[in-house]
C-alpha cells in the first residue's frame, strides 16, 4: 500500500508540474487570450496557420479598401493570421500617431471579429536618436542601455508603453470582450540591422528590457490580452545558440524564428531551414511553449512552385514538428516587385491554391471558435 500511494504522489506530482508547464506566463490573461493560446496548441498537432503581415490594411496596388486581402482575392479567405506593427505610435506627431491607432485599431478589432489571430511587430523609432528603427553608423545610438531600467531615457520607454497600454486595452469586439494579440517586439534581434540587435546591445541589457517591457504591460498596466513572442533571425544551429539571449520561461509565451536566407533568398537549403525549425519546436515542446515560424518568405515569387516544393516541404519536414502558424511579410502597394503573397493573375497563384486546399494548412475561413476553451 506504501508503494502504491508513493506512485500516485509521484504521478500527481508530475501532472501538476506537467500542468504548470502549459500555462501562460500572465495569470491573469483574459479568458479569450487563455483560450487562443490552448486552441493555438491543440491546432499545431495536425495543422499551421497561414498568415501575412499587413494583409488587410494593403496589398500589391492597393490600400484600405474594406474586407480585403490578396489573398482573399486569390483563394477566397483572408490569412488565418493578420500580421500588424505598432510602428504608427511613435516617432512621428502626436496627430499622425493618433490616426494610426484609430486605423490599426479597427483593423485588429475586425480580424477579431471574422474570427482570425493577429500577431504584432514592432518597428519603432530609435527614441534616443535620429536613425529610424533600422541602425544607421552616422546617426543610430545604442538605445537599449539607454531605456532599460537605470537608464536616462527610461521614462521615456515607459510612456510608450503606456500608450500600447491603453490602446490595447481599449479594443473590444463585437462580443464586448478584450481583443487577444500575440505580440512580438524586438525580433531578429540577433542580427545588426536594427538597434535592439546583437551588436548594440550586451545579451544583460537585451534581457533586461524583455523582461521590464513584459513586467511593466503585464503587472503594472494591465495588459492581460497578450501572447508573448520570442523570434530570433536564422543565425544559430544549435538549441543554446538559439537560447543566447533568452530571457526565461517565465518571460516568453511563445518561441519561433524568422527565416528568408535559407528558404530561397540567398540560397535554397531546406534540409538546414527544417533543422532550425526543429529546434525551435523541440525546445517548444520541451518547455511548454507555443512555436511558430515567425516570418519567411520569397520576395516577388519568382519560384512558381515555392508554396508546395519549399514552404509547405520544410513547416512538414517532422512529424513530431509542433508550428502553430506560418507568416510570410508583406505585399507593398506602391511596389512591383516588393510582395510576398501572391495575387490575382500571379504565376505561382495555381500552386498556392494547392497549398491552400492542402488539409495541413489552415486559413482565416477554417477557423471555428479559436477564441472559445470549447472549441472543437
Amino acid at each position: 500500500m506504501k508503494k502504491i500511494l508513493t506512485l500516485l504522489l509521484i504521478y500527481l506530482l508530475y501532472g501538476c508540474l506537467h500542468a504548470q508547464k502549459l500555462r501562460i506566463i500572465d495569470k491573469k490573461a483574459t479568458r479569450e487570450t487563455k483560450a487562443l493560446y490552448k486552441n493555438l496548441r491543440k491546432l499545431s498537432k495536425q495543422h499551421i496557420l497561414f498568415g501575412h503581415q499587413h494583409a488587410t490594411e494593403y496589398g500589391h496596388g492597393w490600400s484600405g479598401d474594406h474586407d480585403r486581402s490578396d489573398v482573399k482575392s486569390v483563394t477566397g479567405s483572408h490569412p488565418a493570421v493578420i500580421g500588424v506593427d505598432f510602428s504608427g505610435f511613435s516617432g512621428r506627431p502626436d496627430d499622425a500617431v493618433g490616426r494610426a491607432k484609430e486605423a490599426l485599431k479597427k483593423n485588429v478589432i475586425d480580424t477579431y471579429n471574422r474570427g482570425g489571430v493577429t500577431t504584432v511587430a514592432w518597428h519603432f523609432s530609435n527614441p534616443v536618436s535620429r536613425g529610424g528603427f533600422y541602425w544607421v553608423d552616422s546617426l543610430s545610438l545604442p538605445a537599449v542601455k539607454y531605456i532599460i531600467p537605470g537608464g536616462q531615457a527610461h521614462q521615456n520607454y515607459k510612456n510608450l508603453l503606456k500608450g500600447i497600454a491603453e490602446w490595447a486595452n481599449s479594443l473590444k469586439g463585437a462580443d464586448g470582450k478584450s481583443v487577444p494579440m500575440i505580440f512580438r517586439p524586438f525580433h531578429e534581434f540577433d542580427g545588426g540591422w536594427f538597434w535592439w540587435g546583437k551588436p548594440h546591445c550586451t545579451r544583460e541589457e537585451f534581457i533586461s528590457l524583455w523582461r521590464f517591457t513584459v513586467s511593466y504591460l503585464r503587472d503594472s498596466l494591465n495588459v492581460h490580452s497578450f501572447i508573448y513572442s520570442f523570434s530570433p533571425d536564422n543565425k544559430f544551429k544549435t538549441e543554446a545558440q538559439f537560447l543566447e539571449r533568452y530571457p526565461g520561461d517565465e518571460w516568453v509565451d511563445m518561441v519561433g524564428m524568422d527565416n528568408y536566407g535559407d528558404m530561397g533568398r540567398n540560397r535554397y537549403d531546406l534540409d538546414t531551414a527544417a533543422l532550425k525549425l526543429r529546434i525551435v519546436s523541440d525546445y517548444a515542446r520541451k518547455a511548454g511553449k507555443l512555436a511558430a515560424f515567425t516570418e519567411t518568405g520569397l520576395e516577388s515569387i519568382p519560384n512558381p512552385t515555392w508554396w508546395t516544393e519549399t514552404l509547405l516541404k520544410v513547416v512538414r519536414a517532422d512529424p513530431k514538428m509542433r508550428l502553430c502558424y506560418v507568416l510570410v511579410w508583406r505585399n507593398d502597394q506602391r511596389s512591383a516587385t516588393h510582395y510576398y503573397a501572391p495575387y490575382p493573375g500571379h504565376s505561382s497563384v495555381p500552386d498556392f491554391l494547392k497549398f491552400y486546399e492542402d488539409p495541413y494548412t489552415l486559413f482565416e475561413n477554417d477557423l471555428k471558435n479559436i477564441y472559445n476553451k470549447k472549441n472543437k
